[in-house]
Parts: structure tokens; C-alpha cells; sequence
């Protein structure tokens, strides 16, 4: 027997999903980057460290950074995993508590944009303290990107016209 999901449910699932998407976006390396999300930012700086020369008092502050980037991701992987109990667990009933759900991705969203932007900020002190060629560094490497992903982009829609005539 098939089973289907209401759109309710589809949405409240999408949601957590969401808010799991959003621990890819924190992380150095990681592939997610979109306005405000502050992947663009850490993603740049992390991929440079070794262009970047960093001197003694950056690099004691890159490996904070460092660690608390690593702290949150798991924090954030440890709020999913809540959700994704919750959702099991509600699932798992004749009657599924939808609301319930939705409070639980409310709040995972909210803990993991909290841990984000914390993790951003972090990022982003550490950048202030770059010199005049490190900060140009890091902007080459964020045009760079920015390029690489609207030539994709482009690519995509492109692609996307063709299959849809």
C-alpha cells in the first residue's frame, strides 16, 4: 500500500529540512551560499587560510573560529536529529500531531539561525582583523564564486528551457 502525505505534512517535513539546510551554510567548505546566510562569507575565508598568511594573533583567533564552527555544526546536527524524532515519533500515530511538529521546526530554525549568525559573527571579527591584501584576497575569491555560480545558474536555466520546449 502507497502511502501519501498530506500537504501539510509535506510542508512541515520541508521545514525541518530547511532548518537542516541551514547547518551546511555555517559550515567552512560546504557548498551553500545565498543572501544572508553568511555561507558566502565563512566559506570564503575558510578556503583561503592557506593564501591568506595569517599571523600569530589571527591564527589563535582562526582556531577558535575553527572550533566553534565545529561546535555548532554539531549542535545543529543534534537539533535535527530532535526534529527528526519528533517527526518519527508523530508520524508513528494513528493522528499525528501536525502542531507539534510545526513547534519543534520553529524551534530548531530558530536555535540553528541563532548558532549560525553566532558563527558568522566570529567570522566575520576575524576577517576585520585582516590586513588591506588579505581582505583583497578574500574578495577576489568572493567574485570568483559569485561568477562560478551565476554561469551555473545560467547553465541550469538554460538547460531547464531546453527539457521544458
Amino acid at each position: 500500500m502507497k502511502r501519501s502525505f498530506s500537504r501539510p505534512l509535506a510542508a512541515i517535513a520541508a521545514a525541518g529540512l530547511l532548518s537542516f539546510g541551514t547547518v551546511a551554510l555555517a559550515q567552512p567548505g560546504s557548498h551553500g551560499f545565498g543572501p544572508g546566510q553568511g555561507g558566502d562569507i565563512t566559506m570564503a575565508i575558510a578556503a583561503l587560510k592557506g593564501q591568506l598568511n595569517l599571523n600569530t594573533s589571527q591564527q589563535q583567533m582562526w582556531d577558535s573560529v575553527a572550533a566553534a564552527t565545529k561546535s555548532a555544526h554539531q549542535t545543529m546536527r543534534a537539533n535535527f536529529e530532535t526534529l527528526k524524532s519528533t517527526v518519527d515519533a508523530q508520524l508513528a500515530n494513528p493522528q499525528p500531531d501536525l502542531a507539534a511538529i510545526a513547534t519543534v521546526a520553529d524551534d530548531v530554525q530558530a536555535k540553528n539561525t541563532t548558532l549560525r549568525k553566532q558563527v558568522r559573527d566570529q567570522w566575520l571579527a576575524l576577517y576585520a582583523t585582516f590586513t588591506p591584501d588579505q581582505k583583497t584576497i578574500v574578495r577576489d575569491a568572493l567574485q570568483s564564486r559569485i561568477a562560478r555560480m551565476k554561469a551555473f545558474h545560467e547553465k541550469m536555466q538554460q538547460k531547464h528551457m531546453q527539457e521544458n520546449g
